[in-house]
C-alpha cells in the first residue's frame, strides 16, 4: 500500500487531479440542481461523489417510485463517460427486474447481470468522451437522453405488466 500512497501523493502534488475532480463534482452538482428545477415532479437524491470510481445522483418519478425503481445519472471516472442506469431500491428489486427484462426487447439498452457490485438493471451510454470545455452541450445531451430514457423505461415497464 505504501507504493500506491506515494504514487497518489506524487500525483496530487501536481494539482491536476484535484482540479479535474472539483470540475466533475461541480458539474454534477450543478446538473442535479438544474434537473431539480426543470423536473419539479421528480424527486432527486443528494449527489454521491463516490471514491473516484463513480459520481451520481438518482432521479425518481412517481411511477418509478411505485415500482421501487430509480434512474441514476452516473459519471464513470475511469472511463470518463456518462451513463443512465435504471436501478432498484435494493438488490431484490434489481434481481426481479433483471429477470423480468431477460429475453425481452430492451431497445439499445444493456441488461445487467445480478452480481456483487452491480447497481444497475438497464444501462444507457450517453456520452463516451465528454467535452468539459462545453458544459452547456453536455447538459443538453444528458437532459435529452434522460427524457428519452424515462419514456422508454415507462414503455418497457408497461409491456411487462
Amino acid at each position: 500500500m505504501n507504493k500506491e500512497i506515494r504514487t497518489y501523493t506524487n500525483l496530487l502534488s501536481q494539482g491536476e487531479i484535484q482540479k479535474a475532480y472539483r470540475g466533475i463534482i461541480s458539474f454534477m452538482a450543478e446538473l442535479r440542481n438544474r434537473f431539480a428545477n426543470e423536473f419539479s415532479k421528480a424527486r432527486l437524491s443528494a449527489l454521491y461523489p463516490g471514491y473516484m470510481d463513480m459520481t451520481y445522483f438518482a432521479f425518481v418519478t412517481k411511477e418509478l417510485a411505485n415500482q421501487k425503481l430509480k434512474i441514476a445519472i452516473v459519471y464513470l471516472h475511469e472511463s470518463s463517460a456518462f451513463e443512465l442506469w435504471l436501478s432498484g431500491a435494493n438488490k431484490n428489486v434489481q434481481a426481479k427486474y433483471i429477470n423480468m427484462f431477460t429475453n425481452k426487447d430492451i431497445k439499445n439498452y444493456v441488461l445487467s447481470k445480478s452480481a456483487p457490485g452491480v447497481d444497475s438493471i438497464l444501462e444507457y451510454h450517453v456520452i463516451d468522451c465528454p467535452n468539459f470545455d462545453n458544459l452547456d452541450g453536455m447538459r443538453i445531451e444528458i437532459k435529452k437522453a434522460l427524457v428519452r430514457f424515462c419514456q422508454d423505461i415507462d414503455n418497457l415497464l408497461n409491456q411487462l405488466y
